[in-house]
C-alpha cells in the first residue's frame, strides 16, 4: 500500500517534468527586417481622436471587402477578415502532372482567410499612430492548413494608408 502511495506521488512529478520544455533563444529574437516592416505598417496622424481614426480605418477595411470581427475602440483595436479563393494555377498544373504520372492525389491550396488588425496608440505631441497588420491562413483541399504568413507587400500598406489619409482629411474638414 505504501508503494502505491509513493508511486501515485512520483508518477505525476515525472509527467510534469516530461512536459516542461525550454523555448529556443532564437524564437524570441526579432528578425532584422522587423523594424522596417513595423515602419511600413505604421503611420502617424495629426489627431488625438483615436476613435475617429479607428472608425475611418474600419470603413476602409469594409470598402476593401473585410468584415469587422472584433471591435474595442476603448482599447484602440479593430480586427477584420475576409475569405478568398487560394487556388493557384501552377499548383493545379503540378498536381495534375503528379496524378498523370501515377503519383496519386496531391492536395492543393483551396481557401484562405485574410485577417487585418488595426491598433491605435498615442504618438508624440498631438498625434495618434495607427498600425495595421495583415496575415493569411490557407487551407488545402484535404482541409489542412498549408500556409500561415504575414502579408509584407509594401503596396498593400501604402494603398491602405493613402485611403485612410483621405478619409481622415475629409472627416476633419467635414467634407
Amino acid at each position: 500500500m505504501k508503494k502505491i502511495k509513493v508511486l501515485l506521488f512520483i508518477l505525476p512529478m515525472f509527467c510534469v517534468v516530461a512536459c516542461v520544455q525550454t523555448i529556443p533563444k532564437e524564437a524570441l529574437q526579432l528578425r532584422p527586417e522587423s523594424l522596417e516592416l513595423r515602419k511600413l505598417q505604421t503611420r502617424s496622424f495629426e489627431t488625438k481622436d483615436e476613435k475617429q481614426l479607428l472608425v475611418a480605418g474600419a470603413g476602409i477595411l469594409q470598402d476593401l471587402g473585410y468584415n469587422i470581427d472584433e471591435s474595442e475602440t476603448k482599447l484602440g483595436v479593430i480586427v477584420g477578415s475576409k475569405d478568398r479563393d487560394a487556388v493557384e494555377a501552377a499548383q493545379v498544373a503540378g498536381a495534375i502532372m503528379i496524378a498523370a504520372l501515377g503519383g496519386g492525389s496531391v492536395p492543393i491550396d483551396k481557401n484562405q482567410k485574410i485577417r487585418a488588425s488595426l491598433i491605435t496608440f498615442p504618438g508624440k505631441g498631438k498625434t495618434t499612430n495607427l498600425r495595421i497588420t495583415i496575415q493569411r491562413i490557407v487551407w488545402n483541399t484535404a482541409g489542412q492548413i498549408s500556409k500561415t504568413q504575414s502579408i509584407e507587400d509594401p503596396e498593400i500598406y501604402q494603398d491602405f494608408f493613402t485611403k485612410l489619409s483621405k478619409a481622415v482629411f475629409l472627416d476633419a474638414n467635414e467634407i
